[in-house]
This record gives C-alpha cells, sequence and structure tokens, in this order.
C-alpha cells in the first residue's frame, strides 16, 4: 500500500464509478458508461470513464489485486507479539519478511498486545505450519508469540458499494 494519501478531488461521478466497480470489479468502461446513463442520469463517453478510472488507480485512489476463490487456499491470520530484547536490532528484517512473503495479501500495524497482523493465505495447512515454524527458526528473537486464526468459513469478500456514500462532493451537502 502507498505511504502517501491520494490528493483527488472526487467528482459525483467518480464516487458512482468506485460504487460500481466494488458492485461488479469486471465492469468495462463503456458498461460503466450504461451504467451512468441509464441508472445515475450521467452522460459522458466511455473514454471519460476509462481515463478517470486510469487517474483514480494512478493517484492510489484504489487499488485492484488478484484474489483467487477462496476454495482453493486456507486464509490465516497471523498476530505477532514481540519480544523487546531483540526488537530493536532485528525488527526491519522480521517486518520485510513477513511483509515480503509470497503467502502475504494483507499487512497492517495495529495497536493493543498484538501489533504486527497479516492476513495470508497458503495452499494448505502443511505449508501453513510449514511457514511459521521456518518464521520461528529465522525470527524467534523478535517474536515472543504468534497467534494465528485459520479462517474456515470466508462468508463475504469484497467491498460494499455503500461504503464509498462519504466521499460526496461538498455540493452534495
Amino acid at each position: 500500500m502507498s505511504e502517501r494519501t491520494p490528493d483527488w478531488e472526487f467528482k459525483e461521478r467518480d464516487v458512482i464509478i468506485l460504487k460500481e466497480l466494488a458492485r461488479d470489479p469486471q465492469l468495462s468502461a463503456r458498461e460503466l458508461t450504461d451504467v451512468l446513463k441509464t441508472e445515475h442520469d450521467i452522460d459522458v463517453s466511455h473514454v471519460t470513464v476509462s481515463k478517470s478510472i486510469r487517474n483514480m488507480r494512478e493517484e492510489g485512489v484504489f487499488q485492484e489485486a488478484i484474489l483467487p476463490h477462496e476454495s482453493y487456499f486456507t486464509f490465516a491470520l497471523l498476530e505477532f507479539k514481540f519480544n523487546p530484547e531483540y526488537f530493536a536490532e532485528h525488527w526491519r528484517e522480521t517486518m520485510e519478511y513477513i511483509r515480503d512473503s509470497q503467502y502475504t495479501i494483507f499487512y497492517f500495524l495495529a495497536d493493543g498486545e498484538y501489533q504486527w497482523k497479516t492476513v495470508m493465505m497458503f495452499p494448505d495447512q502443511e505449508t501453513e505450519s510449514r511457514w511459521i515454524h521456518e518464521f520461528y527458526k529465522n525470527h524467534g528473537k523478535v517474536i515472543n508469540n504468534i497467534r494465528s486464526s485459520t479462517m474456515s468459513n470466508v462468508l463475504k469478500f469484497g467491498t460494499s458499494p455503500g461504503l464509498f456514500d462519504h466521499m460526496g462532493t461538498p455540493d452534495d451537502d
């Protein structure tokens, strides 16, 4: 994820495009143009819609990731508790190891007892166990504990279009 906040002035059209893409990420610019016209009474060309999507993507307004169907992988939430004695000298290599792992799909800092958390996907539970074993072997000094939760039933996976409602333009007030 980008370290800088996007500098973007949202138009009503941009918010609707984000909502429609959240509803169906496979919509083409031509299909979005039709939706804008028929459902929102916004008349623009597909070239304008395509340019708007490209510009928002380049500015970092949204990011795209390819995520396979959950039946192909085992999803896990791993939480890392630190050993402060070795943290100062080894934290960066440990953080980069987790961040750069092919199994990491979402990695973040959180306050509370467990400061690093990651959502990972593994081809099977044996691979997950091996990864945790190797991680402890190579970076165990920094980590007091790993809390691993396997996500056995993913009941929702996606962004709800309504989440973008707060991103209206000043004219929407």
